[in-house]
C-alpha cells in the first residue's frame, strides 16, 4: 500500500523496540467499517489507524478484532507523524506536543476501557509470567524496578478471544491508567524494552510520552 506508514511507538533510547502501528494516511481508501476491520486483521498490528482528516486530526483506530474509541500508542504515533497539536479520535479531543526527543499526548484515565492492572512483588515475577497468563480480560502486570525513582517494569496481555496479539509490546492506555492509580510520574519499561513516560496533570489528565520512529514495511 502506497499510503501505509508503519511506525514504532515508545522506542528505547537506541531506537529499538517500540510497538508497531499501521497508519493509513488516506482513510477514503477504506470508507466503511468492514474494510477497515479487514485491513487491520490482515496487517496484524496491535492497532491500525485510518486518517480521515489530517488537518483536524480526525482518526479511526482499529485492532485486528475491534474498533477503539481511544488508544495511547496510536495517538502518540500520529501526533509525531502528522505534526499536529490536536487529534480527534472517537473519544474526543486529544492535545499533543513535541519536545524534540519525545512526543506527548494528554488524555483522561476514564477513557481507558476494559484494562486491569495487577502489581507483582518483584520484577522477576513479572518477567516469569507466561504469555499470556491464565485468565480473561486485558491484564497489565507490573512491579517496581525502583520505586523512589518511579521506574516500573510492565508487560501487557490483551487476552482477547481472537488471540492475534498475545502480548502487547507497549501500551499507552494501560500506562495512563497505572499513572492515575499511583498519582505519580512513571518511567515504564514494557515488553522487550520499550519505554513509556507519564506524568499526572492537575486536572485529572495524564500525559503520555515516547519516542517514535519509522519502521520498514514488510513486503
Amino acid at each position: 500500500m502506497n499510503d501505509l506508514d508503519v511506525l514504532k511507538v515508545f522506542c528505547a533510547a537506541d531506537g529499538r523496540h517500540g510497538n508497531a502501528l499501521g497508519v493509513v494516511r488516506d482513510g477514503r481508501r477504506h470508507p466503511d467499517a468492514a474494510s477497515r476491520q479487514a485491513l487491520a486483521a490482515e496487517l496484524g498490528y496491535s492497532e491500525t489507524v485510518f486518517v480521515d482528516d489530517p488537518e483536524r486530526g480526525v482518526v479511526d483506530i482499529w485492532t485486528p478484532g475491534v474498533r477503539m474509541s481511544f488508544a495511547g500508542h496510536p495517538l502518540v504515533g500520529l501526533a509525531w507523524l502528522l505534526d499536529v497539536e490536536l487529534l480527534n479520535p472517537p473519544v474526543g479531543e486529544v492535545w499533543a506536543r513535541d519536545d524534540g526527543e519525545f512526543t506527548w499526548i494528554t488524555a483522561r484515565p476514564e477513557w481507558v476501557e476494559g484494562k486491569r492492572t495487577q502489581q507483582f512483588a518483584t520484577v522477576d515475577e513479572v518477567e516469569a509470567l507466561p504469555s499470556p497468563p491464565p485468565g480473561e480480560g486485558w491484564l497489565y502486570a507490573w512491579a517496581w524496578e525502583d520505586e523512589a525513582a518511579g521506574r516500573v517494569r510492565a508487560r501487557g496481555f490483551p487476552r482477547r478471544p481472537d488471540g492475534v496479539i498475545v502480548e502487547d509490546e507497549a501500551t499507552g492506555s494501560a500506562a495512563l491508567l497505572l499513572t492515575a492509580q499511583l498519582n505519580r510520574a512513571l518511567n515504564i519499561t514494557q515488553g522487550r524494552g520499550s519505554q513509556i513516560l507519564t506524568a499526572p496533570g492537575p486536572d485529572g489528565t495524564v500525559e503520555i510520552g515516547g519516542r517514535v520512529r519509522f519502521a520498514p514495511v514488510e513486503p
